[in-house]
């Protein structure tokens, strides 16, 4: 938990029920806005999508509450890899915050959470992805000590 008394926020895995929720946040900005289907009804593939990383050791999907409502999501993918001497690295990704609640530094809060959870599983380095029409966010990334030391790039299948 982080937060003083009025204000404290609970990070806790996400659960199935949490599901509706997380894809609301992830819909609620303008990329999301065209990507997914919040429903409802919840698409179905997003349970299966659930379910794969629920069972998956090296994946955290991460809720934020504060005072009982959700208000924030993440996910973390541990990498294990054999090059820099078998470094593991943790990848944040899905990183959201309610549109009502932005502007708070509650994303400081997340990431700095996720950080030491990457830490506590002994990777070597945190890496993430940003959309480049998301010029905040590029900055944002940098204050918290992220450096764009490599050009990502993707392939839609």
């Amino acid at each position: 938990m982080i937060g003083n008394e009025s204000q404290t926020m609970a990070f806790r895995p996400a659960e199935a029920k949490d599901l509706s929720n997380i894809v609301a946040l992830l819909a609620d900005d303008e990329l999301g806005q065209s990507r997914e289907l919040p429903g409802p009804p919840l698409d179905p593939q997003y349970l299966s999508a659930f379910e794969a990383i629920d069972k998956d050791p090296n994946q955290l999907l991460a809720v934020v509450e504060r005072e009982g409502v959700l208000i924030g999501c993440l996910q973390l993918t541990f990498i294990p890899g054999l090059s820099r001497r078998g470094m593991w690295r943790g990848q944040i990704e899905s990183v959201r915050i309610a549109s009502s609640c932005r502007g708070e530094g509650l994303g400081g809060q997340m990431f700095r959470w996720a950080i030491e959870q990457c830490r506590a599983r002994k990777c070597g380095l945190v890496q993430l992805t940003t959309d480049k029409t998301r010029p905040d966010a590029f900055k944002f990334y940098e204050k918290l000590g992220f450096v764009a030391s490599h050009e990502g790039m993707k392939l839609s299948l």
